[in-house]
């Protein structure tokens, strides 16, 4: 008889995400930023290399994220889950149909490693995400940071949008 061992709870640093973003010369990073992210905001304003572009409300990060791509430079998006559901028509009307290679860093609010999710939010963004064709990759631990650089490469290569879940909070 074998009992289960519990799973070691994921941590992962904000300088992990900045460390890959700078390794793949990210210039501006669109954001909203809220509480749960305040370690990553804070690294942020202090990197010199990247830019941070505060928006009001997360339809928005698409369309600045278009404007800096098509100026020629290199942004992401940093959304929570729940932003994408506010963003589904920038998503489908520039990132999709302009063939924008974004990468939309995502946090996945209600995410549980554990096996039980109760909050919708992260019941239905996989869906969604599956039905707009958009590719997507689940970072949880420091290890997992790589992963951003995947999914750049893809964005660059498929010239479409590439989704990265964030599935933890940020340790300090």
């Amino acid at each position: 008889m074998t009992t289960k061992q519990p799973l070691p709870e994921a941590v992962l640093h904000p300088q992990a995400i900045i460390s890959e973003l700078k390794k793949n010369k990210i210039t501006h990073v669109v954001w909203l930023p809220d509480s749960e992210t305040n370690f990553m905001y804070q690294q942020l304003m202090s990197e010199p290399t990247m830019s941070l572009v505060p928006v009001a409300r997360e339809g928005e990060t698409m369309a600045i994220a278009a404007g800096l791509w098509v100026g020629g430079k290199k942004p992401v998006a940093l959304i929570q889950n729940t932003g994408v559901f506010e963003s589904g028509d920038s998503i489908r009307g520039l990132c999709l149909d302009i063939n924008q290679p974004l990468v939309m860093l995502i946090g996945y609010r209600g995410w549980d490693r554990h096996g039980v999710t109760r909050d919708s939010a992260a019941k239905f963004i996989e869906h969604i995400l599956h039905a707009w064709g958009v590719n997507y990759y689940l970072i949880e631990t420091d290890e997992d940071a790589s992963r951003i650089s995947l999914a750049l490469e893809e964005a660059e290569r498929t010239s479409k949008p590439v989704a990265v879940l964030m599935g933890t909070e940020y340790g300090s």
